[in-house]
């Protein structure tokens, strides 16, 4: 089993930035590669990042390429979600989850473990 806790969500005007924490504890944080997702209000969950279980692999949605950044120490057992420029469209719920396939995914189903969302509003 692997607990997910995410934070670092808030209020932020168009064009400023956050950054998402997802801390991990359970089974071995490094052998799971993870994944962020969104839910807008009235919309389906949506992939937005993955990153490999050595950090050595990433990938975005094509909506958050260029402005997100997806990171992860393994250290400290935390994956992070560093979001830049942005805008009212990213207004979500957003998730980490974990899944221990090689490959990188981004379908939720393929995830097996997630947190319970951190709430991200951005105002125009």
């Amino acid at each position: 089993q692997v607990q997910l806790v995410e934070s670092g969500g808030g209020l932020v005007q168009a064009g400023g930035s956050l950054r998402l924490s997802c801390a991990a504890s359970g089974r071995t944080f490094s052998s799971y590669a993870m994944g962020w997702f969104r839910q807008a209000p009235g919309k389906e969950r949506e992939f937005v990042a993955a990153i490999s279980w050595s950090g050595g692999s990433t990938y975005y949605a094509d909506s958050v390429k260029g402005r997100f950044t997806i990171s992860r120490d393994n250290a400290k057992n935390t994956v992070y979600l560093q979001m830049n420029s942005l805008k009212p469209e990213d207004t979500a719920v957003y998730y980490c989850a974990a899944h221990d396939l090689v490959v990188l995914s981004t379908s939720e189903y393929e995830y097996d473990y997630w947190g319970q969302g951190t709430q991200v509003t951005v105002s125009s």
